[in-house]
């Protein structure tokens, strides 16, 4: 029994929604399902949908799936790059209930999603002209080459170009058929504990780093990249974990992010999808992580959640592209 880590993909990140049948664009939207519709209308499709009226949950399953996306039609397992939108019975009537976007205490850590687009300019004032909000807006600020959407409970989707700011000033038409969801942002206490786990116990190799000594931090971007010499072209990908470091955090022994999944909830995990089920968790056993929930707990058998430095919570799960392998 043996598992192999470049068949692991960074499969999806879920966060929790108040009511997937509301409207986050200030004239609603006419659909059924009106926050799903936020993300659509970024160009994603609505690739799966779990119900379990029983446990009092539903789940939707979110990614880029035209033709010219990275993984058309593949099933949901066996891709990278999916948005998990998760729908627990009963918030959408409670007047109290707001999902934490993690960008303030007590609830910061998680940080944003990321979607690459064509035309940068263009497709955020297709966004705007469709109601939606911003917490940034290309012209807000000095980073006048990103922005940040608010979907309708308030998560930060921060908007990059795959072509040069300047190169595309002009251009008036965007096509969402091309965008990718290209990573998702988390904050870490102590980036050298951080990226030993995810390289070293989960397998993603490091692809780019940036360091911005100036404002007191560095970003780390890991994936599946067979290969990757830390000098990765990241924007055409999707499955890239961008990790967060405010120097200094590693110093104070009291300090600590919120992993989204104790009050107040908003982000509730990262995924990657394995060969083997068995052996990808007696591989993990082995490394001596921290289990949240091990294969054997509960009545779920056929997934875990592992923990990472932080207390974040990692789904592994099978990609049953390799089923023959496992019993899951």
């Amino acid at each position: 029994m043996a598992t192999d880590t470049s068949k692991y993909k960074f499969n999806h990140s879920m966060l929790r929604v108040k009511d997937p049948h509301r409207s986050g664009a200030s004239q609603p939207l006419i659909d059924a399902q009106d926050d799903v519709k936020f993300y659509e209308h970024l160009g994603m499709s609505l690739i799966q949908k779990i119900p379990q009226p029983d446990a009092k949950f539903d789940l939707y399953f979110l990614a880029y799936d035209s033709p010219t996306a990275i993984s058309p039609k593949a099933p949901w397992y066996d891709r990278q790059g999916i948005l998990e939108l998760t729908h627990n019975y009963g918030t959408e009537n409670d007047p109290n209930y707001k999902p934490a976007n993690g960008n303030s205490d007590p609830g910061r850590g998680f940080g944003h999603v990321c979607i690459t687009v064509d035309n940068i300019q263009a497709a955020c004032q297709r966004i705007e002209d469709a109601g939606y909000k911003f917490q940034k807006k290309l012209s807000d600020g000095r980073m006048r080459h990103v922005a940040f959407a608010l979907d309708p409970d308030d998560y930060w989707v921060e908007i990059v170009s795959d072509n040069k700011v300047e190169d595309t000033e002009g251009i008036k038409e965007t096509d969402p058929s091309t965008y990718r969801f290209n990573h998702t942002m988390v904050r870490v206490k102590d980036h050298t504990k951080s990226l030993q786990f995810y390289q070293d116990i989960l397998g993603m190799s490091l692809l780019r780093t940036s360091e911005s000594p100036s404002s007191g931090f560095n970003l780390y971007f890991l994936g599946y990249v067979p290969g990757a010499d830390n000098d990765v072209n990241t924007k055409p990908l999707e499955g890239v974990l961008e990790l967060t470091w405010n120097y200094g955090t590693e110093k104070d022994e009291g300090f600590h992010y919120h992993n989204g999944n104790s009050e107040p909830q908003g982000f509730g995990h990262l995924a990657i999808s394995v060969d083997d089920m068995d052996a990808a968790c007696q591989r993990l056993e082995e490394k001596g992580v921290s289990w949240k929930k091990r294969l054997t707990d509960g009545r779920m058998k056929n997934v875990a959640f592992v923990l990472d430095p932080d207390g974040y919570w990692i789904e592994v799960v099978q990609n049953e592209r390799y089923k023959a392998t496992s019993k899951y």
